[in-house]
């Protein structure tokens, strides 16, 4: 193998596989270790430069660094418990909980614009992303959103019990704080009369917004009870919708599904159950969703296939459903067939389908230059620029590639505004320039460096519930309180520090192997080279995550390399504290992602230290 280049911004980003998994990359190392010191403020700012909604991300985000962070792979639990990674997700709700009043640290309204005016459809993430990356440049940024206030689906389509409506204020405030013009009332029927406006560019951020529906017999006859999810939760959110039947069917396997069955719990559903044509394991629903659901009594009945909804003279009283298995054939593709069992019918009064979402754009004409794929009649969308064919309409969001989650809404809009920015600057939209990278050295002294590198054995700490007969009979009480001061500190001290890196320097090395002796890991090996494939077999312990780089260095004084596996390092530094050369160094990983404004527009210095 060729010597590892860690000068380029890639490698150690991908050694902090939280950061490299979060697709707003999100320094959470960093952000953690300043709530382990109790600087808040100075946490909650890190999350808001990246993610944008630390307060709401941290109660609803769908956690994609979670399964990534190595924690859950090197830890060594006992036989009652299974390792799980650091609360990621919970302390970012403690910075927002526990920060003092920011305003004041926050972008101010530019005295002067720039002349250029940007439209955003929707004021959910994406969109609201965009307005905060661009209006502090100067852009005039108006957000059309057809509900009175910002948010989007965040506010109306996720339940108050999980977020309260004071954190969607207070974030989406911020934003709109930056000298954002919002509009909120108006629902935009057609872009050609948007575009008429004369705007420099035109964001759609309004997300994917149509439930999809399940035709079977029955469902015209009972229709007064049965309802869309999405549709129903926005009912919900409004007001309209105050109480369900006592008995009530959740159709689908996504987060959705769970807003809606825990939201009729609390609503008088007595018996509420989930119903899904898939596995349990196969859900699309987060694992922590489902936990909760079924820790609020609400049973998951899975291989059940719906085939119709019974009736009396209009009135819903059960649904039928066939009972399938999974199988695989030759090719290891998998299919549902039934098992031939008889159909199995649960008696109900309401039923909420929530089997998917769906985009809707019958207010974007055909013939005004932009292109719509004939499979899914969605918008083609470059994946990088967030262009449409159209170069200055954008696309973001659940509106650019169908639904997905918060921050992949968050990661679109920083793109858009990026492409925005350029494209109005005449410049190569394409031409996206490389992260700003700082690599720090961490040493204090010949054995003690400015990070808590102790490995805490502590197993994952529970966030604390609101008491359930409370919390069951109200649809906006809060059921999850947060972690405390006390308990975030020491859910922080189980972060492995992975931006804290072990730089290797093999011109001071002279092969002692102390470093190889001391590992508590075994990720260090000295041995001859070759291909990777052939390397991952001789190292002093298996390497199996191919996902996951191997450190090599150059050719040292014995003919040898250093080989070391990324993949299950602690970074606790004890290779760096036992090497008699220095050869081996903690540094500090920071890198600067490319957002809009002076950075996209030239390569920032890189600075290696």
């Amino acid at each position: 193998m060729q010597p590892t280049d860690i000068r380029n911004p890639a490698y150690f980003h991908k050694v902090v596989d939280c950061q490299w998994a979060c697709p707003a990359h999100t320094p959470v190392p960093e952000y953690i270790r300043l709530i382990a010191a109790g600087r808040y403020s100075d946490a909650y700012l890190v999350n808001w430069k990246s993610n944008v909604f630390p307060g709401i991300l941290g109660r609803t985000c769908d956690r994609p660094c979670e399964p990534a962070c190595r924690r859950g792979r090197v830890e060594a639990n006992n036989q009652d418990a299974k390792p799980e990674p650091v609360a990621i997700c919970r302390l970012k709700r403690v910075a927002a909980d526990l920060k003092d009043d920011i305003r004041d640290r926050l972008p101010k309204p530019p005295e002067t614009k720039n002349g250029k005016r940007i439209a955003c459809i929707g004021a959910g993430p994406a969109s609201l992303t965009v307005a905060r990356d661009l209006a502090p440049l100067g852009y005039h940024v108006t957000v059309f959103e057809a509900d009175a206030k910002a948010g989007g689906f965040m506010r109306t389509q996720v339940p108050r019990f999980r977020l309260p409506e004071e954190v969607i204020d207070e974030e989406t405030g911020y934003i709109l704080d930056l000298g954002v013009e919002f509009v909120g009332g108006r629902r935009i029927d057609s872009m050609k009369k948007m575009l008429a406006e004369n705007y420099d560019a035109v964001f759609v951020g309004c997300g994917a917004p149509r439930g999809r529906d399940l035709e079977l017999p029955g469902r015209s006859e009972a229709a007064a009870h049965i309802h869309v999810g999405i549709d129903w939760l926005a009912s919900v959110y409004f007001g309209h919708v105050e109480k369900v039947g006592r008995r009530v069917i959740v159709l689908g396997g996504g987060n959705t599904a769970m807003d809606c069955c825990r939201s009729a719990r609390r609503l008088g559903g007595d018996e509420v159950k989930v119903i899904v044509r898939s596995g349990f394991e196969e859900m699309k629903a987060s694992s922590w969703e489902k936990e909760d659901a079924i820790h609020e009594g609400i049973p998951i009945l899975n291989y059940l296939v719906p085939k119709e909804f019974v009736h009396e003279n209009g009135r819903l009283t059960g649904m039928v459903f066939e009972k399938v298995g999974a199988v695989r054939d030759e090719k290891g593709r998998r299919k549902l067939v039934p098992t031939g069992e008889p159909d199995q019918r649960f008696d109900c009064d309401e039923v909420l389908i929530a089997v998917g979402q769906e985009n809707a754009f019958p207010w974007v004409e055909r013939d005004i230059g932009i292109t719509f794929d004939a499979e899914w009649d969605m918008p083609v969308v470059d994946k990088i620029t967030m262009q449409s064919s159209l170069p200055h309409v954008l696309f973001g969001g659940d509106a650019a590639f169908g639904p997905k989650n918060i921050i992949w809404a968050v990661a679109h809009g920083h793109e858009a505004a990026v492409s925005i920015d350029k494209l109005l600057g005449g410049e190569d939209v394409y031409h996206r320039p490389a992260p700003a990278v700082e690599v720090i050295s961490q040493k204090m002294g010949i054995h003690e460096w400015s990070y808590d590198n102790d490995i805490s054995p502590d197993l994952r700490y529970k966030v604390p519930w609101a008491d359930a007969k409370k919390t069951l009979k109200s649809i906006k009480l809060e059921v999850e309180l947060g972690f405390d001061a006390e308990t975030a500190w020491k859910e922080t001290q189980r972060c492995l520090n992975c931006d804290v890196e072990t730089v290797f320097t093999q011109n001071v090395c002279i092969e002692c192997d102390a470093c190889v002796d001391i590992c508590p890991m075994d990720c260090i090996t000295f041995t001859r080279n070759g291909d990777e494939a052939d390397l991952r077999t001789r190292l002093s312990a298996d390497a199996p995550n191919l996902t996951q780089d191997l450190y090599v260095s150059g050719e040292l004084k014995t003919g040898r390399v250093m080989v070391k596996d990324e993949d299950v390092c602690l970074h606790c530094g004890l290779c760096a504290e036992r090497c008699p050369t220095g050869a081996w160094d903690m540094q500090k990983f920071l890198i600067e992602m490319t957002n809009a404004g002076p950075g996209c527009h030239s390569k920032p210095a890189r600075k290696v230290a």
